[in-house]
């Protein structure tokens, strides 16, 4: 470089670790220190007294040890600039000082600490150029007594005031970096007094004017803190004893501390000297509150983590744990190792196979993961484990490899959807397969012999189930049910299929067999099966089964063709006895499709109302008057003509035309009734499935009302039947028509299971002797037995008893013989139309 050149030895950071590389011997440098660079730069100018360029000697470090000031002066620096040294280094500098005559200081120091170096740095040139007594600065016009002429006297005393006036500067330059620090500065001597300080704390803590000056103690300061507010609940001797434990070992540190005002300061302190202290402040709310912030939000997200009811696990690229949360430990029962960082996925893995909840098949494990990296987007799937629980993990990549997933043990809900879908197959009482799984049992037996065999499908209808179930109630029947299962499984193979298609209706699927002999066998060992008593919580009962039996494929090529002919084939076994099985035969189709006719054309009839009410008269059993009629109903069929009762009204009450069809018997009884003579009632049978619903008394109400007959002329008849359909129901409607004055008769008494204690639930008005008993009664002892028993017991409860069936004059000796009060069969009349009783009654009233 050109002119003269003066090496400036900088020391830059006083905080960075302590330099142990060579000092270089020159180093291009930007000077940055805590004021404008160009305002340093011109200061070390003035003080040399030069204005030329210079070199820059730069130490990054603290240049705190004894080895880097050996570098300092080893380098022979004209100047020395010291810029933002930490206290540490204040020894440090000091014996630099000593031994450098060379010292110019830009430092956070203060004032008092300067003039410290400064005067050991003047010390150290006066024993070099001439010893001299006192303290303090030397005086230039003080005479030497080394002979010295007054013109180098003079020479020194310009050089030592240009070295005063370079002190100067450095001082004013090293104030102005203090006062543009962000931090508060504080300095204090061995008693705790303020030796410097910066305008700075005073902006920080808020302190008043002249609170903070030169040699006020710490506590003073305390004091104006404490009037301030900053001591929460604190006073200012609790204030000081913390400030004095803190001090007191002469260790450096740092504590936050929260002003009145809500601002958080960070002090910090370090010791230097015997017992004085630099204090620094620093106004780190903005800090503290992002850091709260992220604590709470941490927080947050720790809470969320803890209570989310799923186990969250993170993942690193290379399958290490980052984090999981307690759910993640308690569904896989982790041990607590296991849920550090760092532990590989595999490890946990291993453990969880070693204690049996590992998932069965580990490729599903992993296939979720690799769909989602795929996908570039959230995978689900589900993962059976080896304990019996099944998981649902919802795999979700990260940047670099990383994931996060959630698992939720979804064992109930998979349980809950095992359980819908089965119920939804199964039958709900006895667990068998139900139509719809039939149907795909049948559907795929179908599909296999179209490769060769044959199947065969069996239709099963239980024999007297139904007086069982009226007899002994639905829980009873329910248990019987269940029995019935029981035993028809035990007659399958495991190939074969059992279902229960409703009521007592049961279908098997036998399935790949090389004959239809087979289906024969099948069949037979049902009904063995089916002979042995049942029995039901201490009751025994008996029961058949009627078996219907198609074969596939020649008795139909679809399902529903091979179920609808099979149970053709039940009902022809129904038809011929009973307790007894069937092959379908295309001849029973025809029969089939003349029931249906028969079910349209009956539906027909009751809209156009092509029936007629047919009378048999009833008479006293002494004198042989006409006491009344009994209404039976007719069906004039167009083309068939008259049609029995006993071929239409089971099918009526199979297709729930009976209700309708009865209340029409009801009212057209009434209103023929009604023009008959007073002393002569009509009686009406009852269907049981009028007693279902709630209109029956009401429609004997409207058909008493319409056609004006006493309800005392009216007589209803139930069979035992009606009463085991709801007895107690029906007994209430009873109840309500005997309220109306109507009477109410038990038909067909003797053919029940319990027709003695229905008389004791309601008394009844009659009782008609089943004509089975009154046809034999001079043939069989027991008959005459029945018969006189059941007069006795009329007579004695107070009601009438009629003996159906007469048809001879014995017959009539007999029931008078034996008590009963009225008879009614062809000995006195066969049913006829309406319009020919008035002869009958003008002809029995002549007679008598």
């Amino acid at each position: 470089m050109p002119g003269y050149t003066a090496k400036v030895l900088a020391v830059a950071d006083g905080r960075a670790p302590i330099a142990t590389a060579p000092l270089p011997v020159s180093a291009s440098f930007d000077l940055t220190i805590r004021c404008d660079g160009e305002q340093a730069l011109e200061a070390i100018r003035a003080a040399i007294g030069q204005g030329q360029p210079f070199e820059f000697v730069v130490v990054e470090g603290s240049a705190a040890s004894a080895p880097m000031v050996e570098q300092i002066l080893s380098a022979a620096p004209d100047v020395v600039v010291i810029a933002c040294v930490a206290p540490a280094a204040h020894r440090a500098l000091l014996s630099l000082a000593e031994r450098s005559d060379r010292l110019f200081v830009m430092s956070p120091m203060p004032e008092g600490e300067i003039a410290r170096l400064v005067r050991a740095l003047h010390r150290v040139r006066a024993a070099k150029r001439a010893p001299h007594e006192g303290a303090g600065w030397p005086s230039l016009s003080t005479h030497r007594s080394d002979g010295l002429a007054n013109g180098d006297l003079e020479r020194e005393s310009e050089r030592l005031r240009a070295k005063e006036a370079e002190l100067a500067a450095g001082t004013e330059m090293l104030k102005a970096t203090f006062d543009n620090m962000h931090q508060g500065f504080l300095m204090l001597d061995d008693e705790w007094r303020v030796r410097n300080f910066n305008s700075r704390l005073t902006e920080l803590v808020g302190y008043p004017a002249g609170a903070l000056r030169e040699g006020v103690s710490a506590y003073d300061l305390i004091v104006a803190a404490a009037t301030l507010g900053h001591y929460f609940g604190r006073g200012v001797e609790q204030a000081y004893e913390q400030w004095r434990k803190r001090l007191a070992d002469r260790t450096p540190g740092e504590h936050l501390s929260r002003l009145s005002d809500g601002r958080t300061i960070e002090i910090n302190y370090a010791p230097y000297g015997e017992r004085g202290w630099i204090i620094t402040y620093d106004d780190v709310s903005a800090r503290v509150k992002a850091e709260q912030a992220l604590a709470e939000q941490n927080e947050r997200f720790d809470a969320a983590l803890t209570n989310i009811p799923h186990g969250v696990c993170m993942f690193d690229a290379d399958k290490r744990l980052i984090l999981c949360n307690a759910g993640y430990r308690e569904l896989y029962a982790l041990p607590p190792e296991l849920t550090l960082a760092g532990t590989p996925l595999q490890r946990i893995l291993d453990y969880r196979a070693a204690i049996g909840n590992a998932p069965i098949e580990m490729a599903t494990y992993f296939d979720v993961a690799d769909e989602a990296n795929a996908a570039g987007g959230a995978r689900s799937t589900r993962v059976p484990l080896r304990d019996g629980r099944t998981v649902r993990i919802a795999h979700n990549p990260m940047s670099g490899g990383a994931y996060v997933a959630t698992h939720e043990d979804i064992t109930q809900a998979v349980r809950a959807e095992e359980q819908i879908r089965y119920m939804g197959s199964h039958d709900g009482l006895t667990g068998l397969p139900n139509r719809s799984l039939l149907r795909d049992r049948i559907g795929e037996a179908m599909a296999r012999i179209r490769r060769g065999g044959m199947f065969c499908i069996h239709y099963l209808d239980l024999d007297n189930f139904k007086t069982v179930n009226d007899t002994h109630g639905h829980p009873i029947g329910d248990l019987l049910l269940k029995q019935v299962a029981e035993r028809l499984r035990r007659c399958l193979r495991e190939t074969d299929t059992l279902a229960r298609l409703g009521g007592d209706e049961f279908v098997v699927l036998q399935d790949d067999i090389e004959k239809p002999e087979q289906a024969g066998s099948l069949a037979r060992r049902f009904i063995e099966a089916m002979a042995e008593p049942f029995d039901l919580d201490g009751r025994q009962v008996y029961l058949g089964v009627s078996v219907g039996v198609s074969v596939c494929p020649g008795d139909g090529a679809d399902v529903d063709t091979l179920l609808k002919n099979a149970d053709m084939a039940m009902y022809r076994s129904k038809s011929e006895g009973r307790n007894t099985y069937r092959f379908f035969e295309f001849a029973m189709d025809a029969r089939i499709q003349e029931r249906r006719l028969l079910e349209m054309s009956l539906r027909r009839a009751v809209a156009n109302e092509e029936f007629e009410l047919y009378y048999q008269p009833q008479v006293d059993a002494q004198t042989e008057a006409i006491t009344g009629c009994e209404a039976l109903l007719r069906w004039n069929h167009p083309t068939r003509g008259m049609v029995p009762p006993a071929e239409f009204i089971p099918v009526a009450e199979e297709i729930g035309v009976i209700v309708p069809l009865g209340a029409w018997v009801i009212q057209q009884a009434c209103r023929e009734a009604a023009t008959w003579p007073k002393h002569i009632g009509v009686a009406v049978n009852l269907s049981s499935a009028q007693f279902k619903g709630l209109t029956l008394v009401q429609t004997v109400v409207s058909a008493l009302d319409a056609s004006g007959l006493s309800p005392l002329r009216l007589e209803l008849e139930i069979t035992e039947s009606a009463l085991l359909a709801n007895s107690e129901s029906t007994i209430a409607t009873l109840n309500h028509l005997r309220a109306l004055g109507v009477r109410i008769a038990m038909d067909d008494f003797g053919t029940g299971y319990s027709s003695l204690s229905y008389l004791r639930s309601f008394p009844f008005d009659k009782i008609k002797i089943d004509r089975s008993f009154i046809k034999d009664l001079g043939e069989k002892g027991d008959c005459a037995a029945i018969v006189k028993a059941v007069a006795s017991m009329g007579a004695a409860l107070g009601m009438t008893t009629t003996a159906e069936g007469v048809e001879t004059i014995e017959q009539l000796h007999q029931i008078r013989v034996h008590g009963c009060n009225e008879v009614q069969g062809y000995f006195f009349g066969r049913p006829c139309p309406a319009r020919a009783l008035p002869d009958l009654f003008q002809k029995k009233i002549a007679a008598a």
